[in-house]
Order: structure tokens, then sequence, then C-alpha cells
């Protein structure tokens, strides 16, 4: 059976024995894409769930701040510019001046952004218009934080200080994937702090599922304690859902908690749960790893990216669902080794020394953390020179739990053999060898499953 499987940025054919299950990635849905994006915002902006319009909300004189997804998003789509200017428009009917208006990346623990790489993101207009009111949200930075306590279960939450003290903050949310982001992730991760982000960004804690999502129930709470501090009709959420990367399939405007409640009902009935894409789980899992991680927008990937928060953190999720627990799992990557350390500072150092000590990801944390949390090089780094937060090079290896479940990694067609090797995983040439390979474990007749993910690749 002759395939094309995505290899770094272009597809390489396959031959899979015959018997092989072809699995689609489910990053689509069914739903056709909004005719006119800016009708499509109008309409959500005139009709909000649980708010008034922006025009009857806002008053003249507020101090409002427009806050949306940092460029780490899969959104293809003109989203940023469209919403922004649109709201804009809202705010001025209302009587709220530009001059009281700011602009602000949610770029949490993600490194800050240039201006002109926001320029391709919310357009060159917007960037020249607000000047020094288009700001980065710094996590390090105390004198803009607000630290607003410990939620019930004694969650801290820590917040951007423009968020309470303006008058009302909108924040352009451009994609819900599945169960992920959206909600009050994009207040209580996008423009927090590690302070609260260490509760729920856990090796186990993150979840895309759509129903019954841990990692969302602790942000709903955090959520609730915003609210009970600054008060309700205070945040404003814009939230949207794709038909695929590159076009909108529906927006709402109003509460964060209506606008995600109406954007899961949409999802729950476009994909189904992971656990039901089979009825057999196989032996042997099969994908290729394209040449994209959220982390490497305007950058470029690296060995970690590639092969630990790729390969088997936003990909892997299929490992569980697909896959017979002792399973052998194969990646086709050419996994080039390539380092940028301006922009993924604190990677390499994670990659070399603390990958040597130890693959348990729980382990990792409890060695690493807290150093890797204050670490004043790294932290200087992400305040003033566009890296990531050190942090988030320790948050990188936490897919490594994936190991749990597979019993073997298998990584076919890496230039550099020695980069699997390092991660104690099985150097192979040919995604073909690989499968003989796993088959010489497993069985001849193991079964097979190959997850078709598409070409695609990282934001430049």
């Amino acid at each position: 059976m002759d395939e094309q499987i995505v290899f770094g940025d272009r597809m390489i054919a396959v031959r899979f024995p015959e018997r092989t299950m072809v699995v689609p990635p489910g990053l689509s849905i069914s739903l056709p894409p909004v005719e006119n994006l800016k009708v499509a915002i109008e309409g959500a902006l005139k009709t909000p769930l649980d708010f008034p319009p922006l025009r009857e909300l806002a008053k003249p004189g507020w101090k409002v701040t427009i806050a949306f997804d940092d460029p780490t998003v899969p959104c293809f789509a003109p989203v940023w510019e469209v919403a922004i200017r649109l709201v804009l428009e809202e705010l001025d009917r209302a009587g709220v001046k530009k001059r009281d208006t700011f602009l602000l990346c949610a770029n949490a623990l993600h490194r800050k952004f240039t201006r002109g790489e926001l320029t391709k993101v919310i357009g060159k207009g917007l960037v020249e218009e607000f000047g020094y009111r288009l700001l980065c949200h710094d996590a390090e930075d105390p004198e803009n934080l607000t630290y607003l306590g410990c939620s019930a279960s004694g969650y801290d939450v820590e917040i951007n200080r423009l968020v309470t003290d303006s008058d009302l903050t909108i924040y352009i949310n451009t994609v819900v994937w599945r169960g992920f982001n959206g909600g009050w992730k994009s207040i209580c991760v996008g423009l927090s702090t590690y302070r609260s982000i260490r509760w729920h960004h856990t090796p186990e804690g993150m979840s895309m599922s759509i129903e019954r999502n841990p990692m969302h129930e602790m942000l709903n709470e955090m959520g609730g304690l915003i609210e009970e501090k600054i008060g309700k009709k205070r945040i404003f959420k814009i939230e949207t859902i794709l038909t695929n990367p590159l076009q909108v399939a529906k927006v709402w405007a109003g509460s964060v908690w209506e606008t995600r409640r109406a954007a899961l009902e949409i999802l729950k009935g476009q994909l189904p749960a992971r656990r039901d894409l089979v009825k057999e789980k196989a032996d042997i899992v099969v994908y290729g790893i394209p040449n994209w991680s959220p982390y490497a927008s305007f950058s470029a990937m690296n060995p970690l990216l590639t092969l630990v928060s790729t390969g088997l953190g936003y990909l892997g999720g299929v490992i569980e669902a697909v896959g017979k627990p002792g399973c052998s799992v194969i990646l086709a990557t050419p996994c080039p080794d390539q380092w940028d350390d301006v922009h993924h500072p604190s990677y390499r150092e994670v990659w070399n020394q603390v990958l040597n000590r130890s693959r348990d990801p729980h382990e990792i944390q409890d060695l690493f953390g807290e150093d890797f949390a204050h670490r004043p090089e790294y932290i200087y780094k992400y305040r003033f020179c566009y890296g990531f937060h050190p942090i988030h090079g320790l948050m990188a290896t936490y897919p490594l739990k994936r190991l749990k479940h597979a019993a073997r990694i298998f990584v076919a067609g890496a230039l550099e053999p020695s980069l699997a090797s390092h991660l104690g995983f099985e150097p192979k040439d040919t995604v073909e060898s690989a499968i003989a390979q796993a088959e010489a474990i497993h069985g001849r007749d193991a079964s097979i499953i190959f997850i078709r993910n598409p070409l695609i690749g990282s934001r430049q």
C-alpha cells in the first residue's frame, strides 16, 4: 500500500503493509467557512451572549484594553486585524477615545514578539497607530502585574495589571481547538505568570478534552476569582472556531462563560473523542512530523520541539487513543540539528543537561523546575531579548509522559541519528525499516495505524 507521509517541509513516499489502517488527524471540521469574516464578527458584536453590545456597555472616558492571542496559535485567517478594527469602531460609537485604549499581546510565558512580527498578525496600520500603547505581556514585570489571591482550591491568580486597572478588557481569541484553548485560558494563562500557570501546566494537567477538561476546571475557578475581585461585565470575549487553519467557521462575542460554552457545543458535534477514532487499538502507530510547532512562529524548529513537543505532544495525543499499551510508535522526520538560541534560550541546556539526567517529566520538574523558573540570565532574555521564558524549555519535555504508554519510539529518516538516541529513541533509515523492526517485536501480523498528518509550516 503506497502512501505519502509528511516529512518536515515535504512529503515522501512510503510503502505500508496492506493491512495498515489509515486514520485522518482530525484537524478540520465539516462546517463551511463564513462567507464574509467582517460580517460574521459584526454580527457577533451586535448580539453578544450574556452581555450588552459594546456600544451600550462602554462609556465615554473609559480605559479599555484590547488583548489578543499571540502568533503561536494555529490560526492563519486574518481574525486579529478585522476584529480589532471592528471593536475600535464600536468603542468609538460609545465615546471611548483611541488614546484611552491599549493593545495587549497575550504571550504568557512565550516570547515577546517584535513590532515587525506583530505587523504580520494585526496589520501595519494598527502597529503604527498605537505606538507605545501596543504591548506584549511581561510575566516577570512586578510593577505591571496584580496578584488577586488564591481561589477556593488554593490556586494563585496573578494577571496583567491592565486587566484590573481598565474599565473593560476585550479579549480576541482566534481559535478554540478541541477543549484546549479559549475560555478563561485566554486571560488566566495568556495574561498571567508562572505563579498561576504552574498549577495546570503540568505533565498530566494540560488537556484537549471537550468535556470534563481538568485544566479548564482549574481555569474556570481562577476566572471566577477574577470576576469576584474586579467585578462582572469587566471582561468581554470574542471566541472563534475554525473550519481549518485558514478559514473561520463560527464567531461569538459576550461573556467568557457563554462564548466558550457555545464553541464547545459546536465542537462536541464535530470532533469525536480521540478514543473513538478506531474500534481496535494497534500494535504500531505511524505518523510524520511536519516542520511546525506553535513555538517556532517567526523562528525555527529544534530537536526538542520536533521530537517531543510536536512529535509526542501536539501530535502525540493519538498514541494513547489508537495505540495499545506497550505499542511501538514510528515518527518520520528529518529532525535537523538546529537551534535558535535567541528565541529558545533555555532549550539547548534542557536538551544537553536536563535530558541527560532524566526523561521522566515529573522528575524533571521536581529537579529543575524552580531553577529554570527563576534563572536570571534567561529571565532577562525573556523580558528584553524576545526569548521564551526559561521554564518553557522544561515544559517542552512534558510530552515524554507518552513513554508510559508506548514501549518504544522509532525515528525514521533523522539526518542526525544521534538526536533520536539522545532521548532513548531508536533511529531508523526509513519508515519501512522501522515497520519491519516493529513487526519483529509485535509479530508479522501486528496491527498498524497510519495517521495522515498534513503538510503545514510555522508562521514566518
